[in-house]
């Protein structure tokens, strides 16, 4: 299991971006095989976080033209700057684990 974290400095977001994020994160759960994507902001910083199974979705979800769009208007309209890092889970365990 793979993670995408996403950090970014946020310039100005609008409607155009939240409709655009929305649309982002139905794509890579619902066609990329996307299992789980969380994402919040607090002034001027936003994470993201998202899990994926392979490597190889991870890469063919970077090359979605639809998602290539949003990266480009992201660059040059929404954030200052950002940061991504593709992290591999070695072990996971929660409240519920012995």
């Amino acid at each position: 299991m793979y993670a995408v974290i996403f950090t970014a400095k946020i310039g100005e977001l609008d409607d155009e971006y939240s409709r655009l994020a929305a649309r982002m994160r139905q794509l890579a759960l619902e066609e990329y095989g996307c299992t789980q994507f969380t994402s919040c902001s607090e002034g001027d910083q936003e994470i993201a976080i998202s899990y994926w199974p392979s490597l190889e979705q991870i890469q063919a979800w970077k090359q979605n033209s639809e998602h290539l769009a949003a990266q480009a208007l992201g660059r040059n309209k929404w954030y200052k700057s950002y940061k991504v890092e593709i992290v591999e889970i070695l072990r996971e365990y929660d409240s519920n684990s012995r």
